[in-house]
């Protein structure tokens, strides 16, 4: 079946990855995106570094985007660099400094513009032969630039995540992605942001729902090193949900047979009164002795996860088949431009 890409004129909610069962990084999907690596965010002296150098300097940001783009190319996974540039006529013709708060405040405070020593790379993170640079973004969303062509090129399906700034530019990214049907991963100490609050609620709160997993640089490299093998669910695995939270340790993997859906056992303990039974389709990605499933920690425990899943639980999960929906909204239907005319 072929499937829906980002720039079908009507694309059909998808998730590109749907066929594989692998909790692995596979070397010739995945592509690594690191977003606005510059001088203003990352230098002394930049525009915008009295701001971020305590987010960089919490989480030694800088030699974790370093490590992880190293690793990723030597891997051979692509590595996209996408930046921001800002000319005279983004503001005299577009008036872009008008559109959002970020644009004013990147207006008001020189930043990223073009040609300058603020919008150029910094010293340890440039790209090198092979590496893509895309056409600059021009507020949060790099999709809005010539990224979906690129990755379509590619084949790319799994799309990882780092750079700046956590709660805008990464996270805008990400929602895209998703939206475009993306295996999503973020790398929580390759980001930063201008302040630490900000930070941690898009590490915490935001992220982990607009993508599979946040994980480390470390947790990362390590998934890499198992990108040639087929990895599953192991009894004895660290479960993780996708803010980085622990939440136990695997007791029992069973596989869907009857009546009885795949799922993995977590047994009560400190942090859950209960055992938990995860459906094993939440699991998402493995590394070294650890599991990420795609549900935050915060909210495991409101997940109905008291009891095995069963096949019929399933189904009426699912809801209906479209064919069978006579009304999307029951009291209504979507309506389109054409039925007001």
């Amino acid at each position: 079946m072929e499937q829906a890409r980002p720039h079908d004129p009507n694309p059909k909610a998808t998730f590109l990855p749907k066929e594989e069962s692998s909790l692995t990084f596979p070397v010739d999907k995945t592509a690594l995106l690191v977003i606005d690596p510059v001088n203003d965010f990352l230098s002394e002296g930049g525009a915008a570094y009295e701001l971020t150098k305590n987010t960089l300097k919490l989480h030694n940001m800088i030699e974790h985007l370093r490590k992880t783009i190293e690793g990723a190319r030597a891997k051979g996974i692509p590595v996209l660099f996408g930046p921001m540039a800002y000319t005279e006529d983004d503001y005299t013709d577009e008036k872009l400094q008008k559109r959002s708060g970020i644009n004013r405040m990147m207006f008001e405070t020189k930043m990223f513009l073009a040609g300058s020593w603020g919008a150029d790379f910094h010293p340890d993170l440039q790209p090198q032969q092979g590496d893509i640079v895309l056409l600059p973004h021009k507020t949060c969303d790099v999709f809005r630039t010539d990224l979906p062509e690129v990755l379509q090129q590619l084949g790319t399906t799994h799309l990882v995540i780092a750079g700046m700034a956590a709660n805008l530019c990464c996270e805008s990214t990400a929602r895209h992605a998703i939206e475009d049907g993306y295996d999503v991963t973020m790398i929580k100490d390759a980001m930063g942001a201008a302040s630490l609050p900000e930070y941690e609620a898009a590490v915490h709160l935001n992220l982990p729902l607009v993508s599979n997993a946040v994980i480390t640089a470390e947790e990362f490299l390590e998934a890499l090193e198992a990108s040639a093998a087929a990895v599953h669910v192991q009894e004895g695995d660290t479960v993780k949900g996708s803010d980085n939270g622990d939440i136990g340790t695997v007791e029992k993997v069973v596989k869907a047979s009857g009546d009885t859906e795949g799922y993995i056992l977590v047994p009560r303990g400190l942090i859950f009164k209960t055992d938990t039974f995860i459906p094993l389709d939440a699991v998402t990605k493995r590394s070294g002795k650890e599991v990420f499933i795609n549900i935050p920690k915060l909210v495991v425990g409101e997940m109905p996860w008291k009891e095995a899943p069963t096949r019929k639980e399933r189904m009426a999960k699912q809801g209906p088949l479209a064919g069978e929906v006579d009304k999307l909204y029951r009291s209504t239907t979507a309506s389109v431009l054409t039925d007001r005319v």
